[in-house]
């Protein structure tokens, strides 16, 4: 008897994970229609960078973001911003490898994303993306927007980078702690970003600009 209900007892344990995977799982389609994408990339054209999702899906073992991010010209930059203040909150979170110098080649601008892939589909422009290899004196951000547009990130200079063009019908596809960044943008670069993660967003978030349509 001990030994039949102990058999009972595993085949339930096994089957849990299995019975909450089948109650959360979503059964139904999410659509996310050009006219949004577009109403949100207009939006993002009097800024200098703008990265906004649209919408975050659960698909129950993950959640998925579709978004779409402009970024205008790196050959003409914004003027720096103010430097750090007294009252501007606790020093940020070291990241990537620590370094006294950082090495004369480093590409300034990479990031990682801890948890999150992310896939970029040129729409618009084109420009100079580097790719691979490592972030020295980074800086971590744990990005808590419902929307995002990313989980946590460890942003800082690069080393050990590789170069590729990229233009309008190109993909690029970034997996969690793989350095990217742009090093050139001769004019502007507009992509649609596709971005599964470990529940990082929050699901079933909608951008502003397309709620309610």
């Amino acid at each position: 008897m001990k030994s039949t209900a102990l058999k009972v007892l595993l085949f339930a344990s096994v089957l849990a994970p299995v019975a909450v995977f089948a109650q959360s799982k979503p059964d139904t389609a999410t659509f996310i229609m050009k006219e949004d994408i577009d109403a949100i990339n207009k939006a993002e054209q009097s800024r200098s960078t703008d990265d906004e999702n649209a919408k975050v899906v659960d698909l129950g073992y993950e959640h998925f973001s579709v978004g779409v991010i402009h970024r205008g010209s790196t050959r003409n930059p914004p003027p720096p911003g103010a430097p750090r203040g007294a009252n501007a909150g606790p020093p940020p979170t070291p990241c990537g490898r620590q370094m006294a110098s950082v090495p004369a080649d480093a590409i300034p601008g990479g990031i990682t994303h801890d948890f999150q892939t992310e896939a970029y589909y040129i729409i618009s422009g084109g420009g100079t993306v580097f790719v691979d290899g490592y972030i020295v004196n980074g800086r971590a951000s744990p990005m808590p927007a419902p929307g995002g547009p990313n989980g946590p990130t460890c942003g800082g200079a690069s080393v050990g980078s590789r170069k590729a063009v990229v233009k309008v019908g190109d993909i690029m596809i970034a997996p969690p702690g793989t350095v990217h960044g742009w090093a050139d943008i001769p004019d502007h670069v507009d992509y649609l970003s596709f971005r599964p993660s470990q529940q990082v967003m929050q699901a079933g978030w909608v951008n502003p600009i397309i709620a309610g349509k």
